[in-house]
């Protein structure tokens, strides 16, 4: 089953060319996806449970909380795999179902100031008490263990680093797309064809070791075509071959105005990293720079362009990127 939509030029500031309407084919999202993170996890099996024990609890003792989220909800809660009461439940099912709140209706939406990942944030509680109990123990053996304590304290700066999520500044400039990733440029290479884009293409590979920071953002204006998901290996992302053996998630995005171009961008798991998050909807609009997921604990991310004529890399292999900051290519713009 495909979905048409159709784009309308009408409006569109970026070039004077005038652009046929070109139809969006929407793909939906494959039965064998189903959740935001599809590869599962300790974690993960963790926050379902509580989640279900807080929806217990919801719906007995909280009745009126639960009408009025309802009330405020937007959109269906149909295929979601539980019951959707308020924006929490929304966390892995998102791509799910299409219901939503509004940021004024979000009572939660402070999570979105702590500057860590909120995919992350269980990851974060539960390792952080991990390691901090680990730095506690020699302490409670007496002071003078203090040194036995560092590799515990250690731990914890890591795992708040790693999961953190920083404000990033995103460039306005038409024609721009900014690195869908942070890390280091570790391919560039010159494609014959890419069966979604349709002609030829530039693959670029940016490797995220364990102290990069994990989250991935939209490289453009766009909205999202497809999504695909494989099951694989964890080889090391520096690996070539992790490309095509390891674990990952394809997106294909169309560009929300005219001309319309499409692109890809791959989230690939590693040696560290086993666990893909992508919280997009096929049919939806995401903006230039606006985060859509993570994976945890070093990884690889591509990102596959089309080749043009006034196409200018900004990027060479071995440079350092900052997703949503860094400009990774430019297309000539129509004045």
């Amino acid at each position: 089953m495909v979905l048409s939509i159709f784009h309308s030029p009408l409006g569109d500031c970026m070039r004077d060319t005038e652009y046929a309407p070109v139809p969006l084919e929407v793909v939906p999202l494959p039965s064998h996806i189903r959740s935001v993170q599809p590869g599962g996890g300790i974690c993960y099996r963790i926050e379902l449970l509580w989640g279900k024990l807080r929806r217990w609890y919801l719906i007995r003792f909280r009745k009126g909380y639960v009408a009025k989220m309802a009330a405020r909800r937007s959109g269906s809660t149909d295929g979601a795999p539980h019951p959707v009461l308020d924006p929490r439940d929304l966390k892995y099912c998102r791509n799910q179902c299409t219901c939503d709140w509004k940021a004024e209706d979000d009572p939660f939406s402070w999570r979105d100031c702590i500057p860590l990942a909120r995919w992350g944030l269980a990851e974060t509680l539960i390792m952080g008490a991990a390691s901090l109990l680990l730095a506690g123990l020699p302490l409670l053996a007496g002071l003078e263990y203090w040194p036995w304590a560092l590799p515990g304290l250690v731990l914890f700066i890591w795992i708040l680093s790693f999961f953190r999520d920083p404000h990033r500044v995103v460039p306005t400039d038409p024609g721009l797309l900014v690195a869908p990733a942070d890390g280091k440029i570790v391919e560039i290479a010159y494609l014959d064809e890419d069966p979604f884009i349709e002609k030829p293409a530039i693959r670029i590979g940016i490797f995220l070791s364990i102290f990069n920071v994990h989250i991935n953002r939209s490289p453009c204006d766009s909205q999202v075509v497809e999504l695909r998901y494989a099951p694989g290996l964890f080889l090391d992302a520096r690996n070539p071959e992790s490309a095509m053996k390891n674990e990952n998630m394809w997106i294909g995005l169309q560009e929300a105005t005219a001309p319309y171009r499409r692109f890809c961008v791959r989230q690939i798991a590693g040696l560290f990293a086993r666990r893909i998050v992508c919280g997009l909807r096929p049919g939806e609009t995401v903006a230039r720079g606006q985060s859509f997921g993570m994976i945890k604990l070093g990884s690889r991310t591509e990102l596959i362009i089309p080749q043009e004529d006034g196409l200018e890399l900004q990027v060479r292999v071995g440079q350092k990127v900052t997703a949503g900051s860094t400009m990774i290519a430019r297309y000539a713009v129509d004045t």
